[in-house]
């Protein structure tokens, strides 16, 4: 088990279930959701998070704005991203890297694949 706090944050209720059961799965028990990019920046200032998952389509607020928002404030520009998303030509992942996301998934995903990308952004 892993002392993590995770925020998954996704529009899909479906996807965001699929994410927290593979995180428990995969040893990282302590999950909060999101539903896009505004609800997860209002989380993460009443409850702190250690990483993110983001999925990149999402309303209200991308998860590539919400990585911007993120890189942008004093208090979580170090904060770890993980974009997990269908978006899979390499234009997309050059651009979410370039936007500051740690690491980047191609759904579907395997706990195996999710937790190797977690642990080796994170070193824990």
């Amino acid at each position: 088990m892993y002392d993590l706090r995770i925020l998954a944050v996704d529009d899909s209720p479906t996807m965001r279930r699929i994410i927290i059961n593979t995180l428990k799965r995969a040893g990282f028990p302590n999950v909060i959701e999101a539903v896009d990019g505004k609800d997860a920046l209002a989380k993460i200032q009443v409850e702190p998070v250690d990483f993110v998952i983001a999925d990149w389509n999402m309303p209200e607020m991308d998860g590539l704005e919400l990585v911007a928002a993120l890189r942008e404030s004093v208090d979580y520009h170090n904060l770890p991203v993980l974009m997990v998303t269908t978006r899979s030509v390499k234009e997309d992942i050059v651009e979410a890297m370039r936007a500051g996301v740690n690491s980047y998934i191609v759904k579907p995903f395997t706990p195996e694949i999710l937790r190797e990308k977690i642990l080796q952004i994170t070193c824990v």
